[in-house]
């Protein structure tokens, strides 16, 4: 959705984000990082975890960033309920903008259509190929030569949604999916921040199931994998 018009010289509001983790949140550090610049339209207002062990929590609370636990355990196999009780936090803090980074839950398709241009995921391959888990180690499998992540808008088909960003890297023959996850993490904390600032600013437009960039400089870079 496009930011709303300003008068010559006036900062947009920065957009209250939430961050749902699972674990240690090392996605939800960079945007942490991130947020700290003065100039970036986004602030993290909240850090959410299903899991009250989280690592991820203990640094959030370091920050000084309010957090939240809404534990998985009680609601079992209740989705809707948990998903109830996730939006009331969400009201709460009065957040604008989602950010799942690590969330190991699925999500009803009620409470992901709420949030729809809204709710962004990261992902540690380049979608749509290899959807799911265990990215790395399928993506050697296969042969691929090129590797990556992805954020994108959240629909209810797991891993699926308007793609807003993407990083690359040339995969080596050495690689094992352990080395591989290391470097393609290190694209994924550059490429959070950036995707979330794009949706921030309101320059990312959904057309169908394709983003457009509003502003973003046209690109002929290749990368050729092996180079030689």
């Amino acid at each position: 959705m496009p930011a709303a018009a300003r008068a010559p010289g006036e900062r947009m509001a920065r957009r209250r984000v939430a961050v749902l983790i699972s674990g240690r949140g090392s996605n939800m550090a960079a945007l942490i990082a991130a947020a700290r610049v003065d100039d970036y339209p986004a602030e993290i207002a909240l850090v959410l975890s299903n899991r009250p062990d989280a690592a991820g929590l203990a640094a959030a609370q370091t920050a000084g960033l309010a957090t939240a636990v809404v534990d998985r355990a009680p609601f079992g196999k209740d989705r809707a309920g948990f998903d109830g009780a996730l939006q009331r936090e969400l009201d709460a803090h009065r957040i604008d903008l989602v950010c799942l980074a690590g969330f190991m839950r699925l999500l009803t398709p009620s409470f992901v259509t709420a949030w729809q241009g809204r709710m962004l995921n990261i992902h540690p391959a380049l979608l749509p190929a290899f959807k799911g888990l265990d990215t790395h180690a399928r993506a050697l499998a296969a042969g691929v030569r090129i590797h990556g992540a992805t954020v994108h808008f959240v629909v209810p088909e797991m891993d699926s949604g308007p793609i807003i960003a993407q990083g690359a890297l040339a995969v080596r023959d050495d690689d094992t999916a352990e080395t591989l996850a290391a470097r393609v993490l290190a694209i994924e904390h550059r490429l959070y921040p950036l995707a979330l600032r794009l949706v921030a600013e309101g320059r990312v437009r959904v057309e169908g199931e394709r983003c457009r960039i509003d502003g973003a400089p046209a690109s002929d870079d290749i990368l050729l994998a092996p180079g030689r």
